[in-house]
Protein backbone atom coordinates (compact mmCIF):
# COMPACT_ATOMS: atom_id res chain seq x y z
CA UNK A 1 0.00 0.00 0.00
CA UNK A 2 1.20 3.45 -0.66
CA UNK A 3 1.31 6.28 1.64
CA UNK A 4 1.13 9.74 1.36
CA UNK A 5 4.32 11.98 2.25
CA UNK A 6 2.69 13.80 5.34
CA UNK A 7 5.33 16.08 5.61
CA UNK A 8 4.56 17.89 2.39
CA UNK A 9 0.99 17.36 2.47
CA UNK A 10 -1.13 20.87 1.49
CA UNK A 11 -3.84 21.11 3.87
CA UNK A 12 -3.04 20.85 7.72
CA UNK A 13 -5.58 21.69 10.22
CA UNK A 14 -3.93 24.45 13.25
CA UNK A 15 -2.03 21.90 14.89
CA UNK A 16 0.15 21.09 12.17
CA UNK A 17 -1.89 17.70 10.94
CA UNK A 18 -2.36 16.69 8.00
CA UNK A 19 -5.10 15.35 6.17
CA UNK A 20 -4.88 11.84 4.67
CA UNK A 21 -8.03 9.80 5.72
CA UNK A 22 -12.15 10.07 5.52
CA UNK A 23 -14.39 7.45 7.38
CA UNK A 24 -17.82 7.66 5.37
CA UNK A 25 -20.67 6.46 7.66
CA UNK A 26 -23.03 5.43 5.04
CA UNK A 27 -26.33 4.50 7.30
CA UNK A 28 -27.41 5.77 11.17
CA UNK A 29 -28.76 2.15 11.38
CA UNK A 30 -27.80 -0.93 12.49
CA UNK A 31 -28.90 -5.00 12.93
CA UNK A 32 -27.23 -5.21 16.45
CA UNK A 33 -27.76 -3.03 19.24
CA UNK A 34 -24.31 -3.23 21.44
CA UNK A 35 -24.43 -1.70 24.59
CA UNK A 36 -21.38 0.45 24.06
CA UNK A 37 -22.96 2.17 20.86
CA UNK A 38 -26.75 1.43 20.37
CA UNK A 39 -28.33 0.25 23.93
CA UNK A 40 -31.45 -1.87 22.69
CA UNK A 41 -32.83 0.08 26.09
CA UNK A 42 -32.50 3.55 23.60
CA UNK A 43 -32.41 2.05 20.43
CA UNK A 44 -35.50 -0.18 20.13
CA UNK A 45 -38.24 -1.02 17.65
CA UNK A 46 -40.12 2.87 18.31
CA UNK A 47 -36.50 4.55 17.42
CA UNK A 48 -36.68 6.60 14.65
CA UNK A 49 -33.72 6.67 11.99
CA UNK A 50 -33.03 8.81 9.15
CA UNK A 51 -35.43 8.76 6.24
CA UNK A 52 -33.52 7.71 2.99
CA UNK A 53 -34.21 11.19 1.78
CA UNK A 54 -32.35 12.60 4.13
CA UNK A 55 -28.82 10.32 3.34
CA UNK A 56 -26.46 10.83 0.98
CA UNK A 57 -26.98 8.85 -2.35
CA UNK A 58 -24.16 6.89 -3.22
CA UNK A 59 -23.28 9.54 -6.33
CA UNK A 60 -23.34 12.14 -3.67
CA UNK A 61 -21.15 10.15 -1.45
CA UNK A 62 -18.54 9.49 -4.32
CA UNK A 63 -18.38 13.00 -5.40
CA UNK A 64 -17.35 14.35 -2.16
CA UNK A 65 -14.71 11.19 -1.60
CA UNK A 66 -13.59 12.61 -5.22
CA UNK A 67 -13.20 16.07 -4.03
CA UNK A 68 -11.47 15.20 -0.60
CA UNK A 69 -9.54 12.59 -2.41
CA UNK A 70 -7.94 15.76 -4.31
CA UNK A 71 -7.77 17.50 -0.78
CA UNK A 72 -5.11 14.80 0.11
CA UNK A 73 -7.36 11.37 1.46
CA UNK A 74 -5.56 8.64 0.18
CA UNK A 75 -7.35 6.23 2.78
CA UNK A 76 -11.66 5.43 2.46
CA UNK A 77 -13.34 3.04 5.41
CA UNK A 78 -16.81 2.34 4.86
CA UNK A 79 -18.76 2.07 8.57
CA UNK A 80 -21.96 2.90 9.99
CA UNK A 81 -24.04 1.65 11.82
CA UNK A 82 -23.65 -1.34 9.83
CA UNK A 83 -22.70 -0.59 6.44
CA UNK A 84 -23.96 -4.25 5.00
CA UNK A 85 -27.34 -3.50 5.65
CA UNK A 86 -27.11 -0.45 3.06
CA UNK A 87 -29.32 -1.51 0.09
CA UNK A 88 -26.85 -2.67 -2.84
CA UNK A 89 -23.64 -1.15 -1.13
CA UNK A 90 -21.46 -3.00 -3.66
CA UNK A 91 -22.49 -0.03 -6.31
CA UNK A 92 -20.94 2.85 -3.92
CA UNK A 93 -18.05 0.84 -3.23
CA UNK A 94 -17.35 0.27 -7.15
CA UNK A 95 -17.64 4.07 -7.38
CA UNK A 96 -15.42 4.45 -4.66
CA UNK A 97 -12.42 2.01 -5.79
CA UNK A 98 -12.92 3.96 -9.64
CA UNK A 99 -11.26 6.62 -8.12
CA UNK A 100 -7.86 8.16 -9.42
CA UNK A 101 -5.59 8.73 -6.05
CA UNK A 102 -7.02 6.55 -3.65
CA UNK A 103 -4.22 3.81 -2.20
CA UNK A 104 -7.08 2.16 0.03
CA UNK A 105 -10.71 1.47 0.33
CA UNK A 106 -11.38 -0.64 3.68
CA UNK A 107 -14.85 -1.42 5.33
CA UNK A 108 -15.69 -1.83 9.18
CA UNK A 109 -18.37 -4.49 9.88
CA UNK A 110 -20.40 -6.36 12.23
CA UNK A 111 -20.07 -9.29 10.08
CA UNK A 112 -23.69 -10.89 10.55
CA UNK A 113 -24.09 -10.32 6.70
CA UNK A 114 -20.25 -10.37 5.42
CA UNK A 115 -20.52 -14.13 4.67
CA UNK A 116 -23.21 -13.68 1.45
CA UNK A 117 -21.59 -10.43 0.67
CA UNK A 118 -18.03 -11.23 0.81
CA UNK A 119 -17.23 -12.09 -2.75
CA UNK A 120 -19.46 -9.41 -4.04
CA UNK A 121 -17.57 -6.39 -2.18
CA UNK A 122 -14.48 -8.07 -3.01
CA UNK A 123 -15.54 -8.17 -7.07
CA UNK A 124 -16.43 -4.35 -6.40
CA UNK A 125 -13.01 -3.12 -5.80
CA UNK A 126 -13.19 -3.39 -1.80
CA UNK A 127 -9.53 -4.11 -0.63
CA UNK A 128 -9.80 -5.46 2.87
CA UNK A 129 -12.16 -5.70 6.12
CA UNK A 130 -12.37 -5.11 9.37
CA UNK A 131 -15.20 -7.20 11.65
CA UNK A 132 -15.90 -6.09 15.03
CA UNK A 133 -16.15 -9.31 17.30
CA UNK A 134 -15.79 -8.41 20.96
CA UNK A 135 -15.98 -12.03 22.45
CA UNK A 136 -16.10 -15.89 21.50
CA UNK A 137 -17.61 -16.63 24.81
CA UNK A 138 -21.07 -16.74 22.88
CA UNK A 139 -23.40 -15.77 26.22
CA UNK A 140 -20.81 -12.70 25.95
CA UNK A 141 -21.06 -11.73 22.71
CA UNK A 142 -24.97 -12.25 23.17
CA UNK A 143 -25.12 -9.52 25.67
CA UNK A 144 -22.81 -7.34 24.05
CA UNK A 145 -24.81 -7.24 20.86
CA UNK A 146 -28.15 -7.08 22.33
CA UNK A 147 -29.30 -10.58 21.48
CA UNK A 148 -29.16 -10.08 17.69
CA UNK A 149 -26.09 -13.08 17.15
CA UNK A 150 -24.09 -15.69 17.55
CA UNK A 151 -20.27 -15.66 17.86
CA UNK A 152 -20.65 -18.89 14.99
CA UNK A 153 -22.82 -16.72 12.66
CA UNK A 154 -19.65 -13.57 12.75
CA UNK A 155 -16.94 -16.40 12.22
CA UNK A 156 -18.78 -17.62 8.92
CA UNK A 157 -18.84 -13.85 7.71
CA UNK A 158 -14.97 -13.88 8.70
CA UNK A 159 -14.74 -16.88 6.69
CA UNK A 160 -15.94 -15.71 3.76
CA UNK A 161 -13.66 -12.56 4.13
CA UNK A 162 -10.60 -14.62 4.12
CA UNK A 163 -12.06 -17.04 1.36
CA UNK A 164 -12.67 -13.70 -1.46
CA UNK A 165 -9.18 -12.52 -0.05
CA UNK A 166 -10.13 -9.57 1.79
CA UNK A 167 -6.91 -9.54 3.71
CA UNK A 168 -5.04 -8.74 6.19
CA UNK A 169 -8.16 -9.13 8.63
CA UNK A 170 -8.67 -7.30 11.84
CA UNK A 171 -11.17 -8.40 14.44
CA UNK A 172 -12.00 -5.27 16.63
CA UNK A 173 -12.77 -6.06 20.74
CA UNK A 174 -14.10 -3.51 22.66
CA UNK A 175 -12.73 -4.40 25.88
CA UNK A 176 -15.23 -3.70 29.27
CA UNK A 177 -13.68 -4.38 32.90
CA UNK A 178 -16.11 -7.09 34.11
CA UNK A 179 -17.64 -7.48 30.80
CA UNK A 180 -15.19 -9.03 28.28
CA UNK A 181 -11.90 -9.11 29.51
CA UNK A 182 -11.37 -12.45 30.62
CA UNK A 183 -11.32 -13.95 27.43
CA UNK A 184 -8.54 -11.49 26.09
CA UNK A 185 -5.80 -14.11 25.24
CA UNK A 186 -8.44 -16.61 23.85
CA UNK A 187 -9.03 -13.94 21.21
CA UNK A 188 -5.48 -12.73 21.16
CA UNK A 189 -4.73 -16.88 20.09
CA UNK A 190 -7.67 -17.44 18.06
CA UNK A 191 -7.12 -14.79 15.64
CA UNK A 192 -2.98 -15.53 15.95
CA UNK A 193 -4.11 -19.90 14.67
CA UNK A 194 -5.85 -17.83 11.69
CA UNK A 195 -3.74 -15.42 10.52
CA UNK A 196 -5.84 -12.50 11.95
CA UNK A 197 -4.88 -9.35 13.62
CA UNK A 198 -6.63 -8.73 17.08
CA UNK A 199 -7.10 -5.14 17.98
CA UNK A 200 -8.14 -4.13 20.92
CA UNK A 201 -10.02 -1.17 21.69
CA UNK A 202 -10.30 1.08 25.44
CA UNK A 203 -14.21 1.32 26.33
CA UNK A 204 -14.38 4.62 25.07
CA UNK A 205 -16.95 7.78 26.19
CA UNK A 206 -18.62 8.25 22.79
CA UNK A 207 -21.59 9.53 22.52
CA UNK A 208 -23.63 10.37 25.14
CA UNK A 209 -25.63 7.06 25.81
CA UNK A 210 -23.96 4.77 26.61
CA UNK A 211 -23.07 4.52 30.55
CA UNK A 212 -19.16 5.15 29.91
CA UNK A 213 -17.47 5.29 33.43
CA UNK A 214 -13.56 5.58 33.51
CA UNK A 215 -13.80 2.93 36.01
CA UNK A 216 -14.89 0.17 33.36
CA UNK A 217 -11.75 0.84 31.10
CA UNK A 218 -9.18 -1.63 30.88
CA UNK A 219 -6.13 0.47 29.87
CA UNK A 220 -4.12 -0.69 26.88
CA UNK A 221 -0.84 -1.50 29.13
CA UNK A 222 -2.90 -3.94 30.81
CA UNK A 223 -4.41 -5.40 28.02
CA UNK A 224 -0.60 -6.03 26.48
CA UNK A 225 0.50 -7.02 29.93
CA UNK A 226 -2.67 -10.01 30.38
CA UNK A 227 -1.47 -11.55 26.82
CA UNK A 228 1.83 -11.11 26.62
CA UNK A 229 2.36 -13.36 30.16
CA UNK A 230 0.71 -16.09 27.97
CA UNK A 231 1.88 -15.08 24.51
CA UNK A 232 5.17 -13.02 24.63
CA UNK A 233 4.56 -9.89 22.76
CA UNK A 234 7.41 -7.16 21.33
CA UNK A 235 6.70 -3.85 19.81
CA UNK A 236 6.95 -3.23 16.35
CA UNK A 237 6.80 0.83 14.25
CA UNK A 238 3.58 1.73 13.05
CA UNK A 239 2.44 0.92 9.39
CA UNK A 240 2.32 4.44 8.44
CA UNK A 241 1.94 8.15 10.07
CA UNK A 242 -1.26 8.61 11.78
CA UNK A 243 -1.78 4.73 12.88
CA UNK A 244 -4.03 4.62 15.99
CA UNK A 245 -3.42 1.55 16.97
CA UNK A 246 -0.33 0.73 18.97
CA UNK A 247 1.25 -3.23 17.07
CA UNK A 248 2.61 -5.56 19.16
CA UNK A 249 4.12 -9.02 17.25
CA UNK A 250 4.19 -12.48 18.73
CA UNK A 251 7.64 -13.30 20.05
CA UNK A 252 7.59 -16.44 17.82
CA UNK A 253 6.77 -14.75 14.42
CA UNK A 254 3.53 -15.95 14.47
CA UNK A 255 1.17 -12.75 13.76
CA UNK A 256 0.57 -9.28 15.70
CA UNK A 257 -2.19 -7.81 17.63
CA UNK A 258 -2.84 -4.24 18.11
CA UNK A 259 -4.18 -1.93 20.72
CA UNK A 260 -6.15 0.87 20.52
CA UNK A 261 -5.54 2.93 23.49
CA UNK A 262 -7.81 6.45 23.28
CA UNK A 263 -8.41 6.94 26.92
CA UNK A 264 -5.12 6.20 28.57
CA UNK A 265 -3.10 6.92 25.95
CA UNK A 266 -4.56 9.53 23.31
CA UNK A 267 -3.08 9.79 20.06
CA UNK A 268 -4.76 13.16 18.92
CA UNK A 269 -1.58 14.47 17.80
CA UNK A 270 -1.14 12.53 14.90
CA UNK A 271 -5.35 12.31 14.03
CA UNK A 272 -5.47 12.62 10.25
CA UNK A 273 -9.12 11.84 9.89
CA UNK A 274 -12.58 13.50 8.66
CA UNK A 275 -15.80 11.58 9.23
CA UNK A 276 -18.67 12.20 7.01
CA UNK A 277 -21.98 11.30 8.44
CA UNK A 278 -24.86 9.48 6.68
CA UNK A 279 -27.10 12.53 6.36
CA UNK A 280 -23.69 14.57 4.94
CA UNK A 281 -22.47 16.64 7.93
CA UNK A 282 -18.73 16.68 8.22
CA UNK A 283 -17.17 15.95 11.28
CA UNK A 284 -13.43 16.54 12.46
CA UNK A 285 -13.44 14.00 15.50
CA UNK A 286 -15.02 11.14 17.14
CA UNK A 287 -15.97 12.70 19.86
CA UNK A 288 -17.42 15.80 18.16
CA UNK A 289 -20.61 17.81 19.18
CA UNK A 290 -21.27 19.62 15.72
CA UNK A 291 -20.50 18.52 12.18
CA UNK A 292 -20.43 20.59 8.98
CA UNK A 293 -23.05 20.50 6.29
CA UNK A 294 -22.31 19.50 2.48
CA UNK A 295 -25.71 17.96 1.63
CA UNK A 296 -27.31 21.64 1.50
CA UNK A 297 -24.47 22.88 -0.47
CA UNK A 298 -24.12 19.52 -2.95
CA UNK A 299 -28.02 19.36 -3.24
CA UNK A 300 -28.56 23.13 -4.13
CA UNK A 301 -25.40 22.69 -7.05
CA UNK A 302 -22.38 23.89 -5.72
CA UNK A 303 -19.64 23.62 -7.81
CA UNK A 304 -16.66 21.29 -6.96
CA UNK A 305 -14.04 24.34 -6.22
CA UNK A 306 -16.88 25.42 -3.76
CA UNK A 307 -17.24 22.54 -1.72
CA UNK A 308 -13.31 22.00 -1.57
CA UNK A 309 -12.87 25.35 0.09
CA UNK A 310 -15.63 24.58 2.31
CA UNK A 311 -13.82 21.23 3.51
CA UNK A 312 -10.36 23.15 3.36
CA UNK A 313 -11.80 25.62 5.46
CA UNK A 314 -12.86 23.17 8.07
CA UNK A 315 -9.51 21.58 7.79
CA UNK A 316 -7.80 24.50 8.34
CA UNK A 317 -9.72 25.67 11.85
CA UNK A 318 -9.66 22.06 13.05
CA UNK A 319 -8.30 22.59 16.81
CA UNK A 320 -9.66 19.01 18.55
CA UNK A 321 -7.90 17.03 20.35
CA UNK A 322 -10.55 15.86 23.01
CA UNK A 323 -8.72 12.34 24.01
CA UNK A 324 -5.78 14.57 25.34
CA UNK A 325 -8.31 17.12 27.28
CA UNK A 326 -10.96 14.44 28.41
CA UNK A 327 -9.53 14.16 32.38
CA UNK A 328 -9.67 18.34 32.30
CA UNK A 329 -13.62 18.23 30.99
CA UNK A 330 -15.21 18.74 34.32
CA UNK A 331 -18.98 19.15 32.56
CA UNK A 332 -20.16 16.15 30.59
CA UNK A 333 -20.52 17.76 26.95
CA UNK A 334 -23.41 16.34 24.36
CA UNK A 335 -21.07 14.45 21.74
CA UNK A 336 -22.01 12.68 17.94
CA UNK A 337 -23.08 9.40 18.48
CA UNK A 338 -20.79 6.57 17.28
CA UNK A 339 -23.14 4.72 15.14
CA UNK A 340 -23.45 7.64 13.23
CA UNK A 341 -20.33 8.25 11.99
CA UNK A 342 -18.25 4.99 12.87
CA UNK A 343 -15.73 3.62 15.45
Amino acid sequence: MTEPDTATSTLQDRLGRPFRDLRISVTDRCNFRCTYCMPEEVFGERYRFLPKSDLLTFEEIARVARILIGLGARKIRLTGGEPLVRHEIERLVAQLAALDGLDDLAMTTNGFLLGQRAEALRDAGLKRVTVSLDSLDDATFWRMNGGKASVAQVLEGIAAAQRAGLTPIKVNAVVQRGVNDHALVDLARFCRERGYIARFIEYMDVGNLNGWRREDVVPAAEIVARIDAALPLEPIPSNYPGEVASRFRFRDGSGEIGVIASVTQPFCGSCTRLRLSPEGQLYTCLFGTRGTDLRGPLRAGAPDDALAALVSGVWRARTDRYSEMRASVRTPREKVEMYHIGG
